[in-house]
């Protein structure tokens, strides 16, 4: 294995096309769909034994729309849950450390302030879904899970919650800082301060008109987590 060489799954996506614009630290491998099919081993293996990476940063999956969660579970399940363990299955047997992007949405979302080690409780399928990839890469010891709160730059809608808290960050924001955190293992929450939605966007996007989020239930109000762990290896 090269032990500089990094593959990405997902690699014509959204986060993969900033880290292609934008990385100058990383030996990186941006592998399209056609090239690693993560539910098939066989074509895992197939890139694995031709790029022979020492590790696999996987940023591939299923995420917006995301009412898709509701609507189409067994692509959720498949793109999110198995894919996920094929990647998990084959870096065990080739000894490959994983990197897998997981979201904050495995927390309950009411309390906030999060920290790694609190139980987690998704409010939708997608969290869902994300936990059980989750939970495949957990299994394996050389992995690392990033439980991750990030989007397009700029903001992408015209209209942000002012009632709900959350730790959003760039694309760019989490390049910057991913040379710094990829050998870690275990469990790390990734994402900018706590801040309402509103605040976060209108510090890019002035126009942004403020809302209040109302159907509680789909959308809980807290849902920052605690990134402590995070300031101290940046």
């Amino acid at each position: 294995m090269n032990k500089n060489k990094i593959l990405v799954t997902g690699g014509s996506g959204r986060f993969a096309k900033v880290l292609k614009d934008k990385n100058y630290k990383l030996n990186l491998y941006f592998a399209s769909k056609k090239e690693c099919n993560i539910l098939s081993e066989n074509s895992i293996i197939k890139i694995i034994k031709k790029i022979k990476p020492s590790i696999i940063l996987h940023t591939a999956g299923l995420s917006r729309p995301m009412n898709i969660h509701e609507t189409n579970i067994s692509k959720s399940i498949d793109l999110n849950i198995i894919g996920t363990a094929n990647l998990v299955k084959v870096c065990k047997k080739y000894k490959i450390k994983i990197v897998y992007f997981s979201t904050s949405y495995v927390y309950e979302g009411l309390r906030g302030n999060y920290k790694e080690t609190d139980p987690v409780k998704p409010f939708n399928n997608y969290g869902l879904s994300k936990l059980g990839g989750e939970c495949a890469v957990s299994m394996y010891n050389n992995s690392l899970i990033l439980r991750i709160n990030m989007t397009e730059k700029p903001f992408m809608f015209k209209k942000a919650y002012n009632n709900l808290i959350a730790n959003y960050m760039y694309h760019e924001d989490l390049v910057k800082i991913l040379p710094k955190i990829i050998n870690k293992r275990g469990i790390l929450n990734i994402g900018g301060k706590p801040q309402s939605v509103y605040k976060f966007a209108k510090s890019k996007k002035l126009d942004v008109k403020k809302i209040k989020a109302k159907n509680l239930s789909k959308l809980p109000l807290r849902q920052d987590m605690n990134i402590n762990k995070l300031k101290k290896l940046i």
